[in-house]
C-alpha cells in the first residue's frame, strides 16, 4: 500500500508539473526560474529535517557524490528541460522524459553490471518507435523543425542528468542514507551550481511577479520538488531504479491532457499511436507476466 501511495503522489505531481514549468519560461531567465525553485525548496527541507532532527550526518565522500547528484537532478536536468520547454510543448518533452525507462536500465548496467534482457531492448525500440511517431505531427507542420530538434535533444539530455542522479540516489540509499537528507543538501548543491552558471553568464536575477509565474514557483519548489522527489527516490529504494523510473510511463497521460486543455497540443492520430506504443514499450520492459502486472506496487 505504501508503494502504491508513493507511486500514485509522483505520477501526479510530476504529471502536472511540466505545464507549471511551462507558466515560467519566457517569464524570467530559466537559469534564475530554477534557482529560485530549489532555493525555496533547499530551505524547507532543511528546517523540517532540524525540526524533526531528522537531517543525516553524511561524510565526505556522501556529500561529494550528493554534490553530483545535485548538480544532475537539481540543475543541469531541470536546465535542460526549461530549454527544451521554450521549443517544444510540455506534454511532448514529458513524453522524451519517459525514456528514462531506457537510459535508468543503460546506467544500471553500465555502473551496477545489470544487464539488460531481450525485453528490455526489445520494449526500448517500441519506446523509441513511439517517441518518433508522437513527434511526425511536429516536423509535418509548418514549425520550424530546428527548434523542435532542439526541443528533443534538450529533454534528451536532460532524461540522461536524471538517470545519472537516479543512480546516484540509489548508491545513497544502499549506505543508508535517505532521501530527504539527500534532497536537502543536494538542492542546496544544485543551486550553488545554478548560482555559479548564472555569475559566469552575466544573466539578471530578475524575476516575474505576475500571479501565475509566482503560483506556478511554489507549486513547482514544494509538491514538484519537496515531495515528488522524495516519494521518487523512496520508490528507487523500494522497487528499484529501473521500476521506479516505469512512474515516468503516466507522465506523459497527464501532462499531455493538461497541454491539451491548456497549450492547445492537438492529438494527430500518428500522436495517438505513437503514445500507446510508448506505454507498450515500457510494458514489455517491466511486466513478466498478465497476472503480475501490479505486484510491485505492493508494500
Amino acid at each position: 500500500m505504501i508503494t502504491a501511495v508513493l507511486y500514485i503522489l509522483t505520477v501526479v505531481i510530476w504529471g502536472t508539473t511540466w505545464l507549471a514549468i511551462s507558466m515560467q519560461v519566457g517569464e524570467a531567465p530559466i537559469e534564475v526560474s530554477i534557482l529560485y525553485r530549489f532555493a525555496l525548496a533547499s530551505i524547507l527541507m532543511f528546517l523540517i529535517l532540524l525540526l524533526s532532527r531528522k537531517l543525516q550526518k553524511l561524510s565526505r565522500t556522501d556529500h561529494f557524490f550528493t554534490l553530483l547528484q545535485g548538480c544532475c537532478l537539481f540543475c543541469f536536468n531541470f536546465y535542460c528541460f526549461y530549454s527544451a520547454i521554450h521549443y517544444i510543448n510540455s506534454g511532448l518533452a514529458s513524453v522524451v522524459f519517459s525514456v528514462a525507462t531506457i537510459t535508468n536500465c543503460i546506467f544500471n548496467w553500465l555502473l551496477y553490471k545489470k544487464v539488460p534482457t531481450a525485453k528490455v531492448l526489445v520494449g526500448s525500440l517500441i519506446g523509441l518507435l513511439g517517441i518518433c511517431l508522437l513527434f511526425l505531427p511536429e516536423f509535418s507542420s509548418d514549425k520550424n523543425w530546428t527548434e523542435t530538434l532542439k526541443g528533443i535533444g534538450f529533454a534528451a539530455l536532460g532524461t540522461v542528468f536524471f538517470s545519472l542522479g537516479n543512480m546516484i540516489s540509489y548508491r545513497h540509499q544502499t549506505k543508508g542514507i535517505k532521501p530527504p537528507t539527500t534532497n536537502a543538501w543536494g538542492m542546496l548543491y544544485g543551486v550553488v551550481a545554478m548560482f555559479l552558471l548564472i555569475s559566469l553568464q552575466g544573466v539578471s536575477f530578475s524575476i516575474s511577479w505576475k500571479t501565475e509565474y509566482i503560483a506556478s514557483l511554489v507549486y513547482l519548489a514544494i509538491p514538484g520538488s519537496v515531495v515528488a522527489f522524495t516519494t521518487y527516490l523512496m520508490l528507487i529504494l523500494r522497487i528499484g531504479a529501473d521500476r521506479a523510473a516505469y512512474a515516468t510511463v503516466m507522465f506523459p497521460a497527464v501532462a499531455l491532457t493538461l497541454s491539451s486543455i491548456y497549450e492547445g497540443y492537438h492529438w494527430s492520430f500518428a500522436a495517438m499511436v505513437g503514445f500507446c506504443l510508448v506505454a507498450i514499450g515500457n510494458i514489455v520492459i517491466f511486466i513478466k507476466r498478465p497476472s503480475n502486472t501490479l505486484s510491485w506496487l505492493k508494500p
